[in-house]
């Protein structure tokens, strides 16, 4: 089989738009020539005359014939399949000269090629032809878009047995091949002779993906202190001014130019790894001081369930509203019951 094949079209009336294509040679056909000799002749006109009148009987199209190699083109992806086996069953049971086993390879492939003059172009004719060449004889192979439109409407005594995923040559993207299996002929054969044989898809290892650093319009948050940076120069003022002044105010910038990112994923982090500090976090809302009591008393009152913690927040924020206990005492309290924080 040559690898480019001639695609000259003796026909007018040739399929177009979705077309299936059907190429075959046989296997062995040097070493069977050296053995037959002038006998050859006879051995390649029986192939021949077989394989046309199995064609014709299918509609099938004989776009092109070099030495013991077919090219044919059919309207239907199932008369393909349909003429494939009916070749197969008359070649086994055919008188071959001295009695040798002639065995013809065949692939099959469905796809949309152009068509005109000089006849069928594009990579679906060259994908049949490479399906074909990684056949071994006796053995017809059908690409995963041929498969798909003949697996329910196969002829009887046939059925589909799945090679698997292989790469075929110049053909950049991987074929998943199907052999027929056909009632009364060999159904073992060697492994397919592609570039390479796949693993399955579902056999993969997974890919490990690592945590997304995009975060979108959502601010940074201590977790993500690995992919937060380009503010280190700010971070480092903010540093210095927590462990240098007892209050820093942070309200300087619009909504949305990284003040909480600056915050919660560059400076916390910082804290957290030098130690000595406790940390409180809430935003006001629309109860300021209950939001503020509810960030606090789990520092104050370390033990408390979450019933009473639910009570005592209420207390402690009427409290500060009214001025009753002051945010200075309560942070104090804090420290003094935190030896070694600041």
């Amino acid at each position: 089989m040559t690898d480019q094949p001639n695609t000259a079209i003796p026909f007018t009336d040739l399929p177009e738009g979705t077309v299936t294509f059907l190429f075959t040679d046989i296997e062995g056909s040097t070493q069977l020539l050296k053995a037959l000799g002038e006998h050859y002749a006879t051995l390649l006109a029986d192939q021949r005359q077989i394989l046309r009148e199995v064609f014709a009987a299918w509609n099938g199209h004989e776009v092109d014939t070099q030495g013991d190699a077919f090219f044919v083109a059919f309207a239907r992806a199932t008369q393909a399949v349909g003429a494939a086996a009916e070749a197969q069953h008359r070649l086994a049971g055919h008188a071959w000269p001295e009695g040798v086993a002639v065995r013809v390879r065949m692939g099959i492939h469905t796809g949309e090629p152009w068509s005109g003059q000089e006849g069928y172009v594009g990579m679906d004719v060259h994908r049949a032809a490479r399906i074909a060449h990684v056949a071994h004889g006796g053995q017809v192979l059908l690409s995963e878009t041929t498969t798909a439109l003949v697996r329910d409407e196969l002829p009887p005594g046939v059925t589909l047995l799945d090679l698997g995923r292989h790469l075929l040559k110049d053909i950049h993207r991987p074929e998943r091949i199907c052999q027929l299996t056909i009632e009364g002929l060999p159904v073992e054969f060697p492994p397919l002779s592609s570039l390479e044989a796949l693993p399955p898809e579902s056999a993969r290892p997974p890919r490990v993906v690592g945590a997304c650093p995009y975060r979108g319009l959502s601010a940074f948050q201590e977790p993500d202190a690995p992919f937060y940076f380009g503010r280190e120069a700010f971070i480092d003022a903010l540093e210095h001014a927590v462990r240098a002044k007892k209050l820093v105010a942070v309200i300087v910038g619009s909504s949305g130019s990284g003040k909480s990112s600056a915050l919660f994923a560059g400076l916390l982090p910082r804290l957290r790894k030098a130690g000595g500090y406790l940390f409180a976090s809430f935003r006001p809302g629309g109860q300021p001081f209950y939001s503020l009591a509810g960030a606090l008393l789990p520092l104050l009152e370390p033990g408390l369930s979450k019933t009473d913690l639910l009570a005592e927040t209420r207390k402690l924020a009427e409290r500060l509203a009214s001025g009753e206990i002051a945010l200075a005492q309560v942070i104090q309290r804090i420290l003094d019951d935190s030896p070694g924080i600041r």
